[in-house]
């Protein structure tokens, strides 16, 4: 009889142990099923992809995570792993690309990626056009051709003037993503390089507008891939990223949003 109370006590305390261990139990299968997502995004869409991703996580709880690189190798990497559930790109020819390839599905369009020639603050190479590219001896930073959207359209912006073999023994630099062509402006390794007008600092380059009719200017295409394993949240992410709290994003870091009757000449 004297034992009672011991058992009792003992019988409370495994209880305890074992609520205490249902609720972690239950925890950890909270964080497990937890939502997440890949995104595939152009490194020139970072900033505003970035803050997107937090407001699509305060709003859905549907956490967004990276990947950021040029165009080409997202592709690539996509092809590879056939993982992530979304993709963003600076342009419709890459986003093409991957459609070609079967890895995703129909975009939406969220923007306008505007290419301008960028030059050191003050032009002091009196530079003037696209065509002052050929000039000996000046020093060019440009997008690669087969990684960025930028380099595409910079290459078909030569071929069309006719200087592109002219142009290229002028680069210094063929960059893998427009971040590092932005570096390179700002270091003063380059003298003029082409740029989107969103990723410009006035404060320490100017720039001059490419004509309309050269065709330059780019959508910002984002669509869901064809293997993701969440196209529900998938669908979601790409419908947040075009929406108009998704474009105001896009809005606050320079971008034109689509549609916008200043572009209205130019198609996905």
């Amino acid at each position: 009889m004297k034992n009672k109370p011991i058992a009792l006590v003992t019988v409370i305390i495994l209880a305890a142990i074992i609520g205490s261990a249902g609720c972690m139990s239950g925890q950890s299968e909270d964080v497990a099923t937890e939502t997440s997502i890949l995104v595939y995004s152009g490194a020139g869409l970072k900033k505003p992809m970035n803050d997107i991703g937090k407001a699509f996580t305060d709003k859905y709880g549907i956490i967004v995570e990276y990947n950021f690189a040029g165009a080409g190798t997202l592709v690539s990497q996509m092809e590879l792993s056939r993982k992530g559930d979304a993709f963003i790109s600076g342009g419709t020819p890459d986003y093409r690309v991957a459609q070609d390839k079967g890895l995703v599905g129909e975009p939406g369009y969220v923007a306008y990626h505007v290419p301008i020639i960028a030059l050191q603050k003050g032009n002091p190479k009196n530079i003037t056009s696209v065509d002052d590219f050929t000039r000996p001896g000046l020093r060019l930073a440009l997008g690669g051709v087969e990684s960025t959207a930028i380099g595409k359209a910079g290459d078909k912006l030569f071929e069309k003037h006719g200087i592109r073999d002219a142009v290229e023994e002028n680069v210094v630099l063929r960059a893998p993503t427009i971040n590092e062509v932005v570096i390179a402006m700002e270091m003063g390794t380059a003298d003029a390089a082409l740029l989107t007008l969103d990723i410009i600092n006035p404060e320490t380059m100017d720039t001059i507008d490419l004509p309309q009719e050269d065709g330059l200017t780019l959508i910002v295409p984002v669509g869901p891939t064809t293997f993701t394993k969440q196209p529900d949240a998938a669908q979601q992410f790409v419908e947040f990223v075009t929406s108009d709290e998704g474009k105001a994003i896009f809005a606050k870091h320079g971008f034109p949003t689509y549609p916008d009757p200043k572009y209205e000449g130019i198609r996905p």
